[in-house]
């Protein structure tokens, strides 16, 4: 077929619309803004570019053009841009749709700077809203960006309304099945699944995207590409660019662009949650402590209800022990084992940063894996590690270890004392070192972004 081009003036659909300008191109499409001459209201005309136009698979790409129409039609949602109707103008399918005006969330960040977490929550919070609609109807958006969130404008004014749009990569998706889906993405705001054909789709897809765009939102920093990430560079946490980012925000946008989808929350509104202020909680009202961990398996059964009430009572040394059977748990291995290096290369990051948290929370931020973390990358590259991090902690005194019944059980033990049961209990069991556990759990820690808290952590909010 013979490539179509419109300018300013052309006629499409017998008269009904006029063009007025060329508005931009994508992968897929082009779009133009027009006028709908019997309302005199402007729409946008959105059809196949020059390159499908002329691919030898035009006639699939059309089919596919058509179901983003059905695609947009299904998901019909205030934050969600509006299609009115298709048809076909000389073999070729156009869609109409809604003329938003005002610029998108790429421009608007360019424009004003790095966002306030309040401007910015506001808008993760409508768009993702919006996603967890299009969820529900089957489908995933796929390209989730601040290019792809516009803000209406009426008399240019902002009237702080996000509106997500494009549907040109969106799929239907059976939660949890692994499917073949086009590799097409935006590359710093794509998960890893999105570079492989067949790989295991859900809303947890969308939910990385929509992290990264937060992320930003309040840094003006594209996120390292998830492939950037998986040859072994780490992510910079949002916070190293923006200080005024607050903990909660830091640590909801590492979870939600965890690299394995399983580390991720598996829905949208899971991941909003987590970035909603929360109450303060009192210690001894457990029945409000699974609402508080943020339904990430934390419950008063399950893996964490014994650790999380050994912990509300201040029972530290059988917390510890716990701490050490979960984690074995967790890793399948038997209770009378031990973790061996593998072992800790391989444990799910959700698991450690919900150990973490509980242990942190609950000595107000003096133990925990993160305290631990912190003390350990303070001592620098020196010798005898090992024996000098036993010193910060107190597992050390004069010179000599401390046996296990002798430490100090309670809130006056050193920084960092807890939790021990994990690794050090353990060496009798295996012929690890303590210093292998140690930097081998650092080192997860660090590949799972687990941040060491504020020292204010007991007037933290959650």
């Amino acid at each position: 077929m013979v490539y179509l081009h419109w300018k300013a003036g052309d006629p499409l659909d017998n008269g009904k619309y006029i063009i007025e300008k060329y508005i931009g191109s994508g992968s897929f499409g082009v779009t133009y803004l027009a006028r709908e001459v019997e309302s005199d209201r402007r729409v946008v005309i959105k059809t196949p570019n020059v390159d499908i136009q002329v691919d030898p698979k035009f006639k699939e790409y059309q089919n596919k053009f058509l179901q983003e129409a059905i695609d947009l039609k299904r998901c019909s949602y205030p934050n969600i841009v509006e299609i009115y109707e298709v048809f076909q103008e000389k073999q070729l399918w156009c869609m109409v749709i809604e003329y938003i005006e005002g610029g998108d969330l790429l421009e608007y960040v360019n424009k004003h700077g790095v966002l306030s977490e309040q401007e910015a929550l506001q808008y993760i919070q409508q768009i993702g809203e919006a996603l967890s609609h299009v969820h529900k109807q089957g489908i995933l958006h796929r390209d989730v960006n601040p290019n792809n969130i516009l803000l209406r404008q009426t008399n240019q004014q902002i009237t702080k309304q996000a509106v997500l749009i494009d549907f040109g990569l969106a799929r239907e998706f059976i939660e949890g099945r692994t499917m073949t889906h086009t590799n097409d993405r935006t590359k710093h705001f794509a998960p890893p699944e999105q570079y492989e054909q067949q790989a295991k789709r859900g809303a947890f897809t969308d939910v990385y995207s929509l992290s990264a765009t937060l992320y930003y939102l309040l840094t003006k920093e594209c996120p390292l590409d998830a492939l950037s990430r998986k040859s072994g560079y780490s992510l910079k946490p949002p916070k190293e660019y923006n200080p005024q980012i607050s903990d909660r925000v830091n640590e909801s946008i590492l979870w939600g662009m965890e690299l394995s989808h399983e580390d991720r929350p598996q829905s949208v509104q899971e991941w909003l949650n987590e970035l909603k202020p929360r109450p303060r909680i009192l210690l001894g009202k457990l029945k409000d402590l699974q609402h508080k961990f943020f339904n990430r398996g934390v419950s008063m059964g399950g893996y964490y209800g014994k650790l999380l009430r050994l912990l509300a009572a201040g029972k530290w040394e059988e917390a510890d022990e716990e701490t050490r059977l979960v984690m074995l748990k967790v890793s399948k291995r038997k209770p009378m084992s031990s973790l061996n290096i593998e072992d800790i290369k391989k444990f799910p990051c959700k698991d450690l940063r919900i150990i973490d948290q509980l242990w942190v929370h609950y000595s107000k931020g003096r133990f925990g894996f993160s305290v631990q973390k912190r003390i350990y990358q303070n001592l620098g590259s020196t010798g005898a590690l090992w024996d000098n991090f036993g010193d910060a902690v107190g597992w050390r005194v004069d010179g000599k270890w401390v046996k296990y019944p002798d430490l100090t059980f309670n809130l006056s033990a050193q920084e960092g004392h807890f939790p021990i049961g994990w690794g050090v209990t353990s060496l009798r069991f295996s012929p690890i070192t303590g210093e292998e556990y140690l930097s081998s759990l650092v080192s997860k820690l660090v590949e799972c972004n687990i941040l060491r808290f504020t020292k204010k952590y007991k007037d933290r909010r959650f």
